[in-house]
């Protein structure tokens, strides 16, 4: 059984607290494909993320699927609706097998008034969640599609950098979720990174999609956007 303790918001938490919070949540595995959250659904229980990934989607007014985020074990979803009591915003699928811990919106306020850490740990969540969102509404306003793929892209290579300035992306990026995540089309995102590895400054290998240089990429951007 996964412990609670891989959950980001419930860091710090010593086991009698852990143990704790383990009285107050259900456990339930969803199946790869599943959705977890249904959009506009009045349900307000959390859902702390033990193992798998799960992938947070909206839809435009075409029904196109836009999605916002990925999240893997020790995140945690639902939070918003537990809140503010408001319906859900978004739909959650789980993207493998995800095992997850669910908390009802009564527990989860008991946990974070029993708990100042997880209160404190849930307002460094909330504070993410804007300033991921204000990033997407930055680059929706201001960049064409072509440069939000390579801003993705760029994104990807920051986190993964490694001491000689390369990136190894692994898995490679799925054009269609690269495409969901900033709000443009498959070929789009195909028609980018071919021109990217022809200039070089992408490449596949055995290892995924291989980034030989970071600074240069963002360098590409730059003069892309002005």
């Amino acid at each position: 059984m996964v412990e609670l303790s891989v959950v980001g918001i419930l860091a710090g938490l010593d086991q009698a607290a852990l143990a704790d919070v383990e009285r107050h949540i259900n456990r339930k595995t969803f199946s790869a494909g599943a959705q977890i959250i249904e959009p506009e659904s009045d349900s307000s229980d959390v859902y702390l993320i033990l193992s798998g990934k799960v992938r947070i989607v909206n839809y435009s007014l075409s029904g196109r699927e836009i999605t916002l985020e990925e999240i893997g074990a020790g995140g945690c979803v639902g939070h918003l609706s537990a809140i503010d009591g408001e319906p859900r915003s978004a739909c959650v699928l789980a993207v493998t097998n995800t095992d997850v811990a669910i908390v009802s919106p009564a527990n989860f306020e008991k946990i974070v008034k029993n708990h100042p850490s997880v209160a404190w740990n849930v307002i460094h969540e909330l504070a993410r969640i804007v300033r991921t969102s204000t990033r997407r509404i930055v680059d929706v306003s201001t960049l064409g599609a072509n440069e939000r793929v390579v801003a993705e892209i760029l994104r990807c290579a920051q986190i993964a950098v490694a001491g000689d300035g390369s990136a190894t992306l692994n898995p490679v990026p799925v054009h269609s979720d690269i495409a969901g995540r900033v709000s443009t089309s498959r070929e789009t995102v195909a028609r980018v990174m071919g021109s990217l590895a022809r200039k070089g400054l992408v490449t596949k290998n055995d290892t995924g999609l291989y980034v030989p240089d970071v600074r240069r990429l963002e360098e590409f951007l730059s003069e892309s956007i002005h």
